[in-house]
Protein backbone atom coordinates (compact mmCIF):
# COMPACT_ATOMS: atom_id res chain seq x y z
CA UNK A 1 0.00 0.00 0.00
CA UNK A 2 1.07 3.21 -1.07
CA UNK A 3 0.63 5.84 1.70
CA UNK A 4 0.73 9.67 0.50
CA UNK A 5 0.34 13.37 2.49
CA UNK A 6 -1.56 15.70 0.39
CA UNK A 7 -3.02 18.89 1.18
CA UNK A 8 -6.07 20.32 0.70
CA UNK A 9 -6.14 21.33 -3.69
CA UNK A 10 -2.64 18.83 -4.48
CA UNK A 11 -3.17 16.22 -6.92
CA UNK A 12 -1.85 12.24 -7.41
CA UNK A 13 -1.68 10.82 -10.47
CA UNK A 14 -2.95 6.98 -10.91
CA UNK A 15 -1.03 5.90 -14.22
CA UNK A 16 -1.96 8.64 -17.11
CA UNK A 17 -5.75 8.78 -17.10
CA UNK A 18 -6.88 9.37 -13.55
CA UNK A 19 -6.01 12.57 -11.46
CA UNK A 20 -7.79 12.58 -7.62
CA UNK A 21 -7.63 15.18 -5.79
CA UNK A 22 -7.80 16.70 -2.05
CA UNK A 23 -10.92 18.96 -2.07
CA UNK A 24 -10.78 19.68 1.26
CA UNK A 25 -11.22 17.98 5.12
CA UNK A 26 -14.31 18.11 7.26
CA UNK A 27 -13.57 16.72 10.61
CA UNK A 28 -12.79 13.22 10.36
CA UNK A 29 -13.59 13.06 6.49
CA UNK A 30 -11.63 14.15 3.27
CA UNK A 31 -13.47 15.48 0.01
CA UNK A 32 -11.91 13.57 -2.81
CA UNK A 33 -12.47 14.53 -6.46
CA UNK A 34 -11.48 12.21 -8.97
CA UNK A 35 -11.29 13.07 -13.01
CA UNK A 36 -10.84 9.75 -15.05
CA UNK A 37 -11.98 8.62 -18.85
CA UNK A 38 -15.75 8.01 -19.07
CA UNK A 39 -14.95 4.37 -19.19
CA UNK A 40 -13.45 4.20 -15.79
CA UNK A 41 -15.77 3.05 -13.14
CA UNK A 42 -15.36 5.11 -9.68
CA UNK A 43 -17.16 3.07 -6.66
CA UNK A 44 -17.18 3.61 -3.22
CA UNK A 45 -16.15 0.18 -1.65
CA UNK A 46 -19.18 -0.94 0.34
CA UNK A 47 -21.16 -0.42 -3.32
CA UNK A 48 -18.45 -2.68 -5.12
CA UNK A 49 -19.05 -5.18 -2.22
CA UNK A 50 -22.56 -4.97 -3.06
CA UNK A 51 -22.51 -4.97 -6.72
CA UNK A 52 -20.20 -8.06 -6.60
CA UNK A 53 -22.26 -9.84 -3.77
CA UNK A 54 -25.56 -9.81 -6.66
CA UNK A 55 -23.55 -10.83 -9.60
CA UNK A 56 -22.47 -14.35 -7.31
CA UNK A 57 -25.78 -14.39 -6.61
CA UNK A 58 -27.09 -13.89 -9.90
CA UNK A 59 -24.59 -16.46 -11.29
CA UNK A 60 -25.46 -19.26 -8.86
CA UNK A 61 -29.31 -18.71 -9.73
CA UNK A 62 -28.61 -18.87 -13.35
CA UNK A 63 -26.79 -22.10 -13.17
CA UNK A 64 -29.51 -23.77 -11.09
CA UNK A 65 -31.80 -22.93 -13.56
CA UNK A 66 -29.84 -24.16 -15.76
CA UNK A 67 -28.98 -27.16 -14.61
CA UNK A 68 -32.62 -27.71 -14.36
CA UNK A 69 -33.45 -27.04 -18.36
CA UNK A 70 -31.35 -28.90 -19.40
CA UNK A 71 -32.56 -32.71 -17.05
CA UNK A 72 -36.12 -31.73 -17.66
CA UNK A 73 -35.10 -31.74 -21.45
CA UNK A 74 -33.33 -34.76 -20.70
CA UNK A 75 -36.84 -36.62 -19.09
CA UNK A 76 -38.86 -35.50 -22.62
CA UNK A 77 -35.89 -36.91 -24.74
CA UNK A 78 -36.10 -40.26 -23.02
CA UNK A 79 -39.24 -41.33 -24.36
Amino acid sequence: MLVLRRRIGETVMIGADIQVQVLGVEGDQIKLGFIAPKEVQILRNELYQGIVAENMAAKEQTSQLQQEEILNLLKKFKM
